[in-house]
């Protein structure tokens, strides 16, 4: 049974950030059997990252457009250790579902379905080594995005040297990212008798409150890149990737966005914008909310889709053959004959 914590959940409505539908729900609203409400905890990163965060919080909007979820909220974490603290916020008001976004917010993610067995949790990005009971992790194979890419961007470089400005590579997904670019590129070079050099630089150096959010360190990675010759630039780090992808841009290298198709969330980068590697979050995260509503809901892994963004405003400039080739590595990954060979974790 669901419980009312009436003090506290006044403290606590107080503190949550409002979503655009209104006001916050109280207590008695989240408690009630008949309002499903739907919690989102970030990680680090801003709700208008304009790339991780944002993507998963559109999928809780999608599912109450979706006429899935009545009342949809946020919380922003600005430090790691307020995890378990920000979860419990949804926790002790009730809510049905809860949704915590990024690779570091397991730990705390599983010790909640624990204290909460009442809500399920879908944890984006958060691998379930063991099923945890009440716990989904919405994963996606990263290594597949990246790699695509990494071909694309190959066979587009005129100086046959390209670049990958990522968060840090302790989150697996991020080293996925990173290093099936380099596979993809390599796999194009093999393809097409070619040599490219590529630079992947992980943003390791910091901890997991400035990995993500150094926009500052991710433009200068990526113009002592280009100084070396680099002509296309990979972002993949939330804010730390927009940064490099921005000043790939403005330099008029070729920019590559990550997780959401970023010619729709960088303006500023998207005449530049060759495409992106996508992990279809928004579906994702929307497709479980609607299954916890409904009773079908699994714990353990599941797995969502990747693939790359449309070219856009750079349409013109994508060889035919190029843009063929595209498709057929894409229908390669998807079927199993083409692999990436990186493993699901760093060695």
């Amino acid at each position: 049974m669901k419980k009312l914590y009436l003090v506290l959940a006044a403290l606590i409505i107080a503190s949550m950030v409002l979503s655009a539908c209104g006001t916050a729900p109280s207590a008695e609203d989240c408690a009630s059997p008949d309002v499903f409400c739907v919690g989102l905890v970030t990680d680090v990163g801003k709700i208008n990252d304009k790339s991780f965060n944002q993507s998963a919080w559109e999928g809780v909007q999608k599912a109450q457009t979706d006429g899935v979820a009545d009342v949809v909220q946020y919380i922003e974490t600005t430090d790691a250790k307020d995890y378990a603290k920000n979860i419990a916020q949804f926790g002790d008001a009730g809510y049905d579902a809860i949704v915590t976004v990024g690779f570091a917010l397991g730990e705390a993610t599983v010790a909640a379905a624990a204290t909460y067995p009442d809500i399920h949790f879908i944890g984006v990005d958060q691998f379930q080594a063991e099923t945890t009971e009440g716990v989904s992790g919405l994963n996606f194979p990263e290594d597949n995005a990246g790699f695509l890419v990494g071909a694309l961007a190959a066979m587009m470089s005129e100086s046959h040297k390209i670049g990958a400005v990522c968060g840090t590579d302790v989150v697996p997904p991020v080293w996925r990212f990173g290093e099936g670019y380099k596979a993809g590129a390599a796999y194009a070079d093999a393809q097409n008798g070619t040599t490219t050099e590529v630079f992947v630089v992980y943003h390791s150096d910091v901890g997991f409150d400035k990995t993500f959010t150094d926009p500052e360190w991710g433009a200068q990675t990526a113009k002592s890149m280009m100084d070396q010759g680099a002509d296309a630039i990979f972002g993949c780090g939330g804010i730390t990737g927009n940064g490099a992808i921005t000043a790939a841009a403005q330099a008029g290298a070729y920019a590559i966005g990550v997780d959401t198709d970023q010619y729709l969330t960088l303006p500023e980068a998207a005449p530049r914008m060759l495409s992106s590697a996508m992990k279809l979050i928004t579906p994702g995260v929307a497709k479980l909310i609607a299954a916890v509503k409904d009773g079908t809901i699994e714990s353990g892994n599941v797995f969502g889709d990747a693939g790359y963004a449309p070219f856009h405003d750079l349409e013109a400039s994508v060889p035919a053959e190029v843009k063929t080739a595209m498709e057929t590595i894409n229908t390669g990954l998807l079927d199993g004959s083409i692999k990436t060979d990186v493993p699901p974790v760093k060695p």
